[in-house]
């Protein structure tokens, strides 16, 4: 009977043969081709071309930039996830459904209408935006609201990591060190923090890739003001748009490292979270 359910279970060669094949023409045709063309492109015309593309100083400028928001963004995006994950994770309390959809909001709504958003309430004819401009105070086709609008895109993405996790691991822990006397902030550090840690830097590993390579939003607020208000994705458009193509891929190229170098973080914290799961004890 055992063999006969394992048997049941267990698709044929031809099956699995023909399921790979389509995946891995898939993942041919439209992600391994198109990253070898980028950096294919990027090299077309030589080292000396790719270099000074990238060390051109409006792209400097841009890689400045790009570094600076996500700077700015991802640790705020780390503090509200973390106390929005605790909050849902951990306590009961009205409005708690309305929380947890606000968060997902930004996976729902598109990032050009996003960045229209801060148009709407910082621009010119925006709701503050003659207040703003009474006390020379600039939002919009700036560095403030290039911040603001890419954390709007990128805040779901550490709490959307913890709240299943921390969901998982329960509040035990939590309330037995408590009852031995540790304090709230004591408990934090010394127990919840090490139970999330390898979920933590995924969310925020995953939150930094969006928030460097974020186009839409970014796009709406910046102003396109070139060497001041141009991220690498603007910058590259840019370029592109010029029949450019030598520089646009090699900076582009910047990008497609980046993603790489995300991919494969992603695959470590993965397997560390495993090893963490595999190795906790049963009833934990």
């Amino acid at each position: 009977m055992a063999a006969t359910r394992i048997s049941s279970t267990v698709e044929p060669a031809w099956s699995r043969g023909t399921l790979i094949g389509i995946a891995l023409i898939f993942l041919t045709l439209f992600l391994f081709v198109p990253l070898m063309a980028v950096f294919v492109e990027a090299f077309k015309k030589g080292w000396e071309t790719y270099l000074a593309a990238v060390i051109e100083p409006d792209a400097l400028s841009a890689i400045r930039l790009t570094l600076l928001i996500a700077a700015i963004a991802v640790p705020l995006n780390l503090v509200f996830g973390v106390a929005a994950a605790w909050t849902i994770a951990k306590f009961e309390f009205r409005g708690k459904n309305i929380l947890l959809t606000l968060i997902d909001l930004p996976f729902s709504v598109s990032p050009v209408i996003s960045g229209l958003i801060y148009v709407l309430l910082f621009g010119a004819q925006g709701w503050f935006g003659p207040w703003l401009q009474a006390h020379d105070i600039k939002i919009l086709f700036a560095v403030p609201g290039m911040v603001l609008a890419t954390i709007f895109v990128t805040f779901p993405f550490v709490a959307r990591e913890l709240i299943p996790l921390m969901q998982a691991q329960g509040s035990e822990e939590e309330e037995a060190a408590l009852v031995l006397g540790a304090s709230g902030w004591r408990t934090f550090w010394h127990v919840t923090l090490p139970n999330i840690k390898w979920g933590l830097l995924y969310g925020v590993i995953l939150c930094n890739a969006r928030a460097m390579g974020e186009f839409g939003a970014v796009s709406v607020v910046s102003g396109h003001i070139r060497g001041e208000t141009n991220t690498i994705p603007l910058h590259v458009e840019i370029l592109y748009n010029e029949y450019n193509f030598a520089a646009a891929f090699a900076v582009a190229s910047l990008l497609a490292v980046l993603a790489l170098v995300t991919l494969a973080l992603k695959s470590f914290i993965e397997w560390r979270l495993q090893e963490s799961g595999a190795h906790q004890p049963e009833g934990h």
